[in-house]
C-alpha cells in the first residue's frame, strides 16, 4: 500500500489532499500542529474507508520538528510515496515593521520546511526510483503582496530548480498554484475577501482533482481553472509597472490585521 504525507492537512486545501490522496487508495500521514484537529481529521478520513491514518504533531516553524518529519520522511518503515508540502498561512503586515517574527515564522514554515522535507523525500525516492513531491505556491507569486507573494515565488522556483535536478530519477516534482479558494485561510489572516468576484472563487476539491491530474501527467506547475491560467498568463507578460501597480491595488483593499494558521 502507498502512503501520502501531508502537512497541514487538518483543513484547507491539505485536507482536499488528504481526502482525494485516501480515496485513491493512499494510507495518510497528517502534519499538523492541533492534536485535537489531526484527531478529528483521522476520524473523518476512517469513517470515509481510509485503512490507515498516522498523524504527526509539528509545528514546522521549529526546526526540531521539521527534523522530525523529515526522518519519518526518509523512513523505509511505510516509505512516503507522495509528499504533499502544504502547511502555510496568509501573512499580511509591512515589510517596514520593526517586529519581524511573523516573516520569520513565514520563511521558517514556508520555505525552510519545504526545502528539508522536500530533499527528504528526493533522497528517499531516488533511492527507490519512484514518488511524488507536490508543493503547494500560489499564483500570488507572480504579483508583488509582500511577504506572501515573495514566499511563494520561492516555493515556484524552487519546485522548478528539484524537478529539474531530479529528472532523470523517476521521481515527479510539481507545484500547484491556486489563485482564491474557499478555505479559512483568509479569514484565519484577517484578509478582506468581500471585493473579490464570485468568479474567481475556487473549490478546494475540484483545485485538488484537476492538480491530481495534472501531476498524473507529469507536468511540473499546475494551475486548476481556465480563469486563474489566464491570469498567470497576464501577470507572467504584462509590464512589471502594471503588475505592482495593480499588487498596490490589492493590498490597499486589505486589512491591517496579521494572524497565522
Amino acid at each position: 500500500m502507498a502512503t501520502a504525507l501531508v502537512t497541514g492537512g487538518t483543513s484547507g486545501i491539505g485536507a482536499a489532499f488528504a481526502r482525494a490522496l485516501s480515496l485513491r487508495g493512499y494510507d495518510i500521514v497528517l502534519v499538523a500542529r492541533d492534536e485535537t484537529r489531526l484527531a478529528e481529521m483521522a476520524a473523518e478520513l476512517e469513517r470515509e474507508g481510509a485503512s490507515t491514518v498516522e498523524t504527526i504533531s509539528a509545528d514546522l516553524a521549529v526546526r526540531a520538528d521539521i527534523d522530525r518529519v523529515a526522518e519519518r520522511i526518509e523512513s523505509t518503515d511505510k516509505p512516503i510515496d507522495f509528499l504533499v508540502n502544504n502547511a502555510g498561512f496568509g501573512i499580511h503586515g509591512s515589510l517596514l515593521e520593526h517586529d519581524v517574527s511573523i516573516h520569520e515564522r513565514a520563511l521558517t514554515v514556508m520555505c525552510l520546511a519545504v526545502l528539508v522535507l522536500g530533499g527528504a523525500a528526493g533522497r528517499a525516492m531516488t533511492a527507490r526510483r519512484k514518488g511524488t513531491i507536490l508543493n503547494v505556491s500560489s499564483v500570488a507569486g507572480t504579483i508583488a503582496t509582500g511577504d506572501y507573494s515573495a514566499v511563494k515565488a520561492w516555493t515556484t522556483a524552487y519546485t522548478e530548480s528539484l524537478a529539474v535536478e531530479l529528472r532523470h530519477t523517476n521521481v515527479q516534482v510539481s507545484a500547484v498554484l491556486p489563485g482564491w479558494v474557499r478555505t479559512e485561510f483568509h479569514d484565519r489572516a484577517g484578509i478582506r475577501t468581500r471585493s473579490i468576484p464570485d468568479v474567481l472563487w475556487l473549490d478546494a476539491d475540484a483545485l485538488v482533482e484537476e492538480c491530481l491530474r495534472d501531476v498524473a501527467r507529469g507536468a511540473v506547475l499546475s494551475v486548476p481553472s481556465a480563469r486563474f491560467k489566464v491570469l498567470l498568463f497576464l501577470t507572467r507578460h504584462l509590464p512589471r509597472r502594471v503588475i505592482r501597480w495593480v499588487s498596490g491595488r490589492i493590498s490597499s483593499s486589505r486589512d491591517t490585521k496579521v494572524e497565522a494558521r
